[in-house]
């Protein structure tokens, strides 16, 4: 049975103590008022992640995630941070390929693949992020695009090693807009990406495959987005810097 996750991802926002309070109430809240077996998982800024692991580090079921790597595994590459570096504090996961650094950082889906490679490599969890543009989901492009952006950095993998990989749907419309792809808009993509995983690795490997959706995800929406059979949680954006809304995502799974 594969996963059900609630990952957070807090970009560049909060002070140190800003973090540790948000950390310290999901925890205390996700331990009064929540009985299931979903993981949650923490996407904490650099500065962040060891003030946010002695938090979470004694919660079998709650992880840290870094929200990018290098490639490298070390040398001069300044302002960089490496995967053993992440591992040295506690970081068990990392998200890859997020929109903002497939825009901003112009980061490629043949980077995306060395970087999944540097984080496997280490016995970091990628979380590998793709999605379409809205001129690309208009013009009918939506599963062109998932397809090129899921095979080109992913389906290098042999099977073993893609099934440790955690894979994110974000259509890029739908991040901090406020807008959300429909649940069944939602499922389309998410069945087309399991479908996808069974041609290239077989049914097994895609039954066992985690596959979070992220896009304005908030508590108003969770439980109908995952009670879509292919939607195994969500990568949550804004929602996740409200220790009350966020938990209420997690209770939804």
């Amino acid at each position: 049975m594969r996963k059900q996750i609630a990952a957070g991802n807090w970009k560049m926002n909060l002070s140190a103590q800003e973090a540790q309070s948000l950390a310290s109430e999901v925890v205390n809240m996700a331990k009064d008022e929540y009985q299931g077996d979903a993981e949650v998982i923490f996407g904490v800024p650099y500065p962040y992640l060891s003030l946010v692991q002695h938090i979470t580090k004694d919660h079998p079921n709650m992880h840290l995630a870094a929200q990018n790597l290098h490639q490298a595994d070390k040398g001069a590459y300044t302002g960089e941070v490496s995967a053993t570096m992440l591992t040295s504090i506690g970081v068990t996961h990392v998200i890859i390929g997020h929109s903002e650094r497939r825009e901003y950082q112009g980061e490629n889906n043949d980077l995306l693949a060395d970087k999944i490679d540097k984080a496997l490599e280490n016995g970091l969890v990628p979380i590998y992020c793709f999605g379409e543009k809205l001129e690309e989901r208009e013009g009918g492009n939506t599963l062109r695009v998932i397809e090129e952006q899921v095979s080109e950095g992913s389906f290098h993998l042999d099977a073993a090693n893609f099934s440790k990989c955690i894979l994110a749907y974000e259509p890029v419309w739908a991040i901090g807009t406020g807008k959300t792809a429909s649940p069944e808009q939602a499922q389309e993509v998410h069945a087309f990406i399991r479908k996808l995983i069974t041609d290239k690795y077989g049914a097994e490997v895609a039954e066992g495959t985690t596959i979070l959706y992220g896009g304005s995800v908030k508590p108003a929406n969770a439980n109908d987005l995952f009670a879509q059979p292919d939607i195994d949680g969500g990568l949550v954006g804004g929602a996740s810097l409200k220790s009350r809304d966020f938990t209420e995502i997690l209770k939804a799974l």
